[in-house]
């Protein structure tokens, strides 16, 4: 069994094509500017949700995630499955951090395969070689991020470090997985010259090539969530970033070779 907290239908925005997007709860890593914070925790937990009919006011309690077996799931995927076939889509796993419930998603990419679905996950990397070994098996795409180079400040805003996501990164490319790297832009963290630059020489020094790159621009469209959840918000005064404002680093990205969009 695993524990989902969403499917997004028709998302084109996590790989090629029209694709559903499964979120797995739970997270390994607390990055402070967190989009699904109620992603982080791997239990299924309740929170309040305030509902206003006319001029009354109710407060009920909603649960936040749910238990799905793979079969559960695939009849679900099955819906979408003429989407997918038309578009050159298919399936993303994303979270919170899939490969921390992997047991389950290797079962289920296993299972899309056997239906013809493509397979992508959405991960950041941190995770043993053999959990990530294991899930590579049954996965025709990576999306992987690379937050920040600079293991200091990577421990500072996400929790951990980043020498497990790098080395990840170098055998999967290494067996020769296709994997699209994400960088996250995030105003005065990420999103800054030093670690943009940085990324770029990393990214350029490495012996097998990666598909291409993703600039992921912030958004604080999450406010309502740390609210709602009750969770201290460190980028609740921070401005959601626009594509004009990536337009540079997008072809900074490019001069250094890589193929480049904004967005997913």
């Amino acid at each position: 069994m695993g524990i989902l907290f969403d499917i997004k239908r028709f998302a084109v925005h996590d790989g090629p094509g029209i694709r559903a997007t499964v979120f797995l709860k739970g997270c390994p890593l607390s990055c402070r500017w967190c989009h699904n914070p109620e992603s982080m925790s791997a239990a299924v937990c309740t929170v309040p949700k305030t509902v206003r009919i006319g001029d009354k006011v109710f407060t009920e309690n909603e649960a936040v995630g749910y238990e799905s077996s793979v079969e559960a799931l695939m009849a679900e995927l099955r819906k979408e499955q003429i989407f997918m076939e038309e578009s050159g889509g298919g399936v993303t796993f994303s979270g919170g951090e899939p490969l921390l419930q992997h047991q389950f998603l290797a079962e289920a990419l296993k299972a899309c395969q056997a239906e013809g679905m493509h397979t992508a996950v959405d991960t950041s990397g941190y995770a043993a070689w053999q959990v990530v070994e294991a899930v590579a098996r049954h996965t025709d795409l990576f999306l992987y991020d690379l937050k920040l180079m600079d293991d200091g400040l990577h421990k500072q805003y996400t929790g951990v470090s980043n020498k497990v996501i790098v080395e990840n990164l170098e055998k999967l490319l290494e067996m020769g997985k296709k994997v699209q790297v994400r960088m996250p832009m995030i105003p005065g963290v990420t999103f800054t010259e030093a670690n943009i630059n940085r990324t770029l020489e990393y990214l350029s020094g490495l012996p097998f090539p990666v598909e291409g790159v993703d600039l992921l621009p912030y958004h604080n469209t999450a406010s309502h969530k740390y609210e709602r959840f009750g969770l201290e918000n460190d980028f609740i005064a921070v401005k959601s970033l626009s594509k004009k404002d990536l337009e540079q680093t997008k072809l900074q990205v490019e001069k250094a070779g890589f193929e480049v969009k904004i967005g997913g």
